[in-house]
């Protein structure tokens, strides 16, 4: 098993409103080459916080748990997880074989040294206005029942590739502390083309689960497309969707435009990726940008 090390940052909450901006370089570390466990089971990946790890279970395995989070397992024993942003140090997966033997295993995740802004001003009092949630709400609904869908995708067995090629002008986990109290951080990574219509491809495989007929508050034209194994990407602020709900798409598919509806400062596409509640880094996924 080999690691390495790569760059990038911190930022907002989970389908949080995009500012453009710079960012610079945090630690990342990967395994390159599979595991093996005594018991059969196998694993690889980006085992890192807001990174993932994809494996193989023997030949009618019962059940598969990381830290006690039931994991998927497909008909021929492969198997998805994620660690999310602020995941712990270890994991322990825990898998009940066919003839009832209980194995684990206890996987370090290695830490991220997420770029932190200490602001010296205090945080705006209060919460969002009663108004303002009788708008939010029912969007929030929209995006959690989307993201409890259960399809049929098989993306999540591929390398993902990058749905636009830009400036990265905001990365994942970077995020801003007034006087001692944590702001949200930023959950994806922010692309930016500088015009506003330029397309963007769908990373992975997928079935689109949200397709927005009109802008969110926030997010602006929300695309979301699940790729299988409770694993979705999020695409906000986009001038114009080209797909809908139910349609599936391939990887390398034009699926919408970049815009700056919502709440956006300029035209960038902002790429969220969740794997069930695991907020995950999209770098972690494609490599760096080309």
């Amino acid at each position: 098993m080999t690691r390495k090390f790569r760059g990038a940052l911190l930022g907002g909450a989970a389908l949080a409103a995009c500012v453009l901006g710079g960012a610079s370089p945090a630690a990342t570390s990967s395994v390159t080459g599979a595991v093996t466990s005594p018991s059969g089971m196998t694993y690889s990946g980006e085992v890192t916080q807001g990174g993932w790890i994809r494996g193989k279970v023997p030949q009618g395995t019962r059940s598969l748990t990381l830290d006690g989070e039931a994991v998927k397992i497909a008909p021929d024993g492969a198997w998805f997880a994620a660690f999310d942003r602020d995941a712990r140090s270890s994991a322990i997966l825990v898998a009940t074989l066919a003839d009832g033997r209980t194995v684990s295993r206890t996987i370090p995740v290695a830490p991220r040294a997420w770029r932190i802004e200490n602001i010296n001003i205090p945080r705006k009092p209060g919460g969002p206005s009663e108004a303002f949630m009788k708008i939010r709400q029912p969007e929030l609904d929209r995006i959690n029942a989307a993201r409890a869908r259960v399809t049929d995708a098989q993306g999540w067995r591929q390398h993902f590739i990058w749905p636009v090629k830009g400036r990265i002008s905001g990365r994942f986990g970077s995020q801003r502390v007034y006087q001692g109290e944590p702001g949200a951080y930023h959950s994806g990574l922010d692309m930016a083309t500088g015009t506003s219509g330029t397309p963007y491809v769908a990373p992975a495989d997928g079935v689109v689960i949200l397709a927005a007929e009109r802008p969110f508050s926030l997010e602006g034209n929300l695309l979301m497309i699940d790729h299988g194994m409770g694993l979705n990407s999020a695409f906000l602020h986009s001038s114009q969707i080209l797909v809908k709900e139910g349609d599936h798409v391939k990887q390398g598919q034009v699926i919408g435009r970049i815009g700056m509806t919502g709440r956006a400062t300029g035209p960038h596409l902002h790429w969220s990726i969740k794997w069930n509640d695991a907020r995950l880094d999209p770098i972690l996924f494609t490599g760096p940008m080309p």
